[in-house]
């Protein structure tokens, strides 16, 4: 097969020769596919690197539980095994067993809750920090009445043994401080971002926002070529949903629709290898599974992850826009980054000095683009207008050929 070279604004056309089109296939879910684990390079199909992926995180995951069941183990023999408990042997083996398990119990609650949200986490752990520093506060605030509290007895009984007022508000003022400050943040999360550190920065910062690319900008390729510049520091970041949407047309039986979705796996195949760009693939099963429309899901992954969207759709953009999400529209940038002057356009210049070739004269833009003007060698030092002919642009900048205007030679 002959390789097909595509520019940002080439039509779509089909290659030399095209396998005969099969039917659609669903990516692979387990690592029981044609290829072996060990033959995972740059070549392999994007779906099949991301399952490789999950299947490492999750060997991972289960060598850290089996350490740590190992650990607890050990750990647990060597307390009960102390001379100075001198335990019997069969009271030894049940407290040992039973120790071990309570250990375990956290282990299944791991496994059983599958999706953990790290703002939840933030929010229990920042919430037991602030409900310790409320109590130390507040036990220091009624400490000159110490005396008085420990006095009030709660049983009505004069004994030193007896309850006092002193020892319930020492009891309880943490427990109901820490139960408020974590209901509190975590009724308050989506108003903060809890990563550490707690306070949110990337209201006060213009750019590092995530980049969530939608299938019209991966299909649209120029995407890649932006990023080759190195003008795109953030991160890319690719939806699973965007993912099946891009392959389930390239697995489409129409010849057109087929070669777009190829492009599109092409250029996230091209934006992964290059060294220019971060890409991820991300996955939210809390979004996956609800019922709306791609168009959707991506204005809400964007507001979950406080990113802006990139696509080529004058619709995903308005609908994005009346939701308060940054969207980028590819086109918008091509028009903004467009040469002001094109073939045709009438420009005036001062004629500077003689040009390299015989009757050339050279002008300058206020911008200081070079503007090269046939037979006007003769009117150095006069401003004279110049249709343009010819613009060239490159990494060193761009150079403007043109022509005398007739109005010159009139007047």
């Amino acid at each position: 097969m002959q390789p097909v070279e595509f520019s940002p604004h080439a039509p779509y056309h089909e290659p030399a020769a095209l396998p005969p089109p099969a039917l659609p296939r669903p990516p692979p879910t387990h690592l029981d596919s044609t290829i072996p684990p060990d033959r995972f390079d740059d070549s392999t199909p994007i779906l099949d690197r991301h399952t490789l992926t999950t299947a490492r995180l999750t060997m991972l995951i289960f060598i850290v539980r089996v350490l740590y069941f190992v650990v607890c183990a050990g750990a647990l023999y060597n307390f009960i095994n102390q001379p100075t408990l001198d335990l019997p042997y069969s009271t030894a083996i049940i407290l040992f067993l039973f120790l071990l398990f309570v250990t375990q119990v956290f282990t299944v609650i791991d496994m059983v809750i599958k999706q953990k949200r790290i703002e939840v986490i933030s929010s229990i752990y920042f919430g037991l920090l602030v409900g310790a520093l409320l109590n130390y506060l507040m036990l220091q605030a009624i400490e000159p009445f110490r005396e008085q509290l420990i006095s009030i007895k709660i049983t009505g009984d004069e004994a030193s043994s007896a309850l006092d007022v002193m020892f319930i508000i020492e009891l309880l003022s943490p427990l109901i401080l820490s139960y408020i400050s974590i209901s509190f943040l975590l009724q308050t999360k989506d108003d903060f971002r809890f990563v550490i550190p707690y306070v949110e920065f990337s209201r006060e910062l213009k750019g590092g926002r995530p980049l969530v690319l939608d299938s019209s900008a991966l299909i649209d390729g120029r995407i890649a070529d932006v990023s080759e510049t190195q003008i795109i520091e953030s991160q890319l970041i690719v939806p699973s949903f965007i993912l099946k949407e891009v392959q389930d047309i390239a697995d489409s039986s129409d010849k057109n629709r087929r070669i777009r979705g190829r492009r599109g796996l092409d250029v996230l195949d091209k934006l992964q290898k290059s060294a220019n760009s971060e890409v991820t693939v991300y996955r939210s099963s809390d979004i996956d599974r609800k019922d709306l429309s791609n168009d959707q899901r991506l204005v809400e992954l964007a507001v979950e992850l406080g990113a802006r969207i990139v696509t080529n759709d004058f619709n995903l953009n308005k609908v994005a826009n009346l939701q308060g999400v940054a969207a980028i529209n590819l086109n918008d940038v091509a028009n903004a980054l467009k040469p002001r002057f094109v073939p045709g356009d009438i420009l005036r210049t001062k004629i500077a000095k003689e040009g390299e070739s015989a009757g050339q004269g050279i002008g300058f833009l206020d911008d200081g683009t070079m503007v090269v003007c046939e037979q006007a060698a003769v009117l150095i030092g006069k401003e004279i207008e110049v249709i343009v002919t010819s613009v060239l642009q490159n990494s060193a900048g761009r150079m403007i050929f043109g022509r005398q205007s007739d109005s010159n030679g009139a007047d």
